[in-house]
């Protein structure tokens, strides 16, 4: 049974069929995405609290309507992974995906690495260089044991987090509840309402959409294009209900909050639970690792499938040199050359990237081919 392929698995149980892949996709966003409530302020606090909650909504639904539309065309033509699917839907324009891919990945990882050496200095007073050394020791480990590995972590993992989140939420409303609701009542929508929302939720999911073409192998255990399309309708909710909490308690603050580099840690020094802080900042470790993974498989089991198309199998200790080489080179790199910076200030354009490569193609091209074609005989 091929790693990568979509196969008809009939013993595959109703969660890995519907609910996992979600759980991928919120993995491979939340790492870079959310986690520290930086982006949220960036791209929805300063449509305030309305504004800002619809603009979520709206990121949210456009995650489902990508993520259903990628699952059903990966289904339709057989593709496992971002190279496959991309051959499909641009020809030999495939590579340009690839090249912005590998731009992205180096910016990720590079900024997981800094936040990791952080958080080990926070919790453990480690030297900066521990936590990040551990994080991509991890990530190299876990990402090098296949996509059965990550299922295991992701499934355990995003039951973690989302339990973190919930009780982030309680101590929240506990702590400063009362100024949510004012904040909500009283913030005025400003003279550009309803396009600054629109603009932030647009521009934010675009950015973070290209989680739905690298978790394809995640859908290995698909049966049917009613489970494709069940599962990426539900993965826009799964991996935005944490940001939505972090958003809620982020208004209790509005506007001042916006200019705080760390808005989770500003939220947690007022919630007066010291305690929650080391569980939170653990939390957060996690969902680093979940996006690490997710973005190195994605790497490794398109190597896995292009040397399948050779007759030969990717050896293991072949998928632990890759994710080792990118890993530390992606960090590497970065650091010296300060692609960080550079790459960081074109984040917006990268979604207008992907908005082009990706969401356009797949509204128009992919919509065309569901509708009007066949699916491909799926490798068994």
């Amino acid at each position: 049974m091929s790693g990568t392929a979509l196969h008809k698995s009939g013993g595959a149980d109703r969660f890995r069929r519907l609910v996992l892949p979600g759980f991928a996709f919120k993995a491979v966003v939340i790492g870079g995405g959310y986690a520290t409530g930086r982006e949220i302020a960036e791209f929805f606090l300063g449509s305030g609290p309305l504004g800002g909650f619809l603009g979520l909504l709206l990121a949210m639904c456009i995650w489902s309507v990508v993520c259903a539309l990628t699952f059903v065309f990966a289904r339709q033509v057989g593709a496992g992974d971002y190279r496959a699917f991309f051959q499909q839907l641009l020809g030999p324009g495939w590579v340009l995906f690839e090249i912005a891919y590998v731009l992205f990945m180096v910016l990720v990882i590079a900024v997981m690495a800094a936040a990791a050496g952080e958080i080990g200095a926070a919790l453990f007073a480690w030297p900066t260089w521990a936590g990040t050394a551990l994080l991509l020791a991890l990530t190299i480990v876990v990402a090098s044991l296949g996509t059965e590995a990550a299922e295991r972590m992701f499934r355990f993992s995003s039951l973690a987090i989302y339990a973190v989140y919930a009780l982030f939420l309680v101590l929240a409303l506990i702590a400063f509840g009362g100024a949510i609701g004012g904040n909500w009542g009283a913030a005025p929508m400003g003279s550009s309402w309803p396009l600054d929302w629109i603009s932030g939720g647009v521009t934010y999911a675009s950015y973070n959409v290209i989680g739905a073409v690298l978790i394809l192998p995640f859908l290995r255990h698909q049966t049917s294009r009613r489970d494709a399309v069940v599962s990426g309708l539900l993965a826009g909710p799964l991996a935005m209900l944490p940001a939505l909490v972090m958003f809620l308690s982020m208004t209790a603050f509005y506007p001042a909050i916006g200019d705080v580099a760390l808005p989770s840690d500003f939220l947690l020094d007022r919630m007066g639970a010291a305690w929650f802080a080391f569980v939170f900042q653990g939390m957060i470790f996690i969902a680093l690792l979940e996006t690490g993974v997710g973005m190195v498989n994605a790497l490794e089991e398109r190597a896995a499938a292009a040397a399948r198309k050779r007759g030969r199998e990717l050896p293991p200790l072949a998928r632990l040199g890759l994710g080792a080489m990118v890993v530390i080179g992606s960090g590497t790199l970065a650091a010296r050359l300060g692609l960080v910076d550079l790459i960081a200030q074109g984040y917006g354009l990268f979604g207008y990237v992907m908005l082009f490569l990706f969401v356009l193609p797949l509204l128009l091209i992919g919509s065309y081919r569901i509708l009007t074609r066949a699916p491909e005989a799926l490798p068994s």
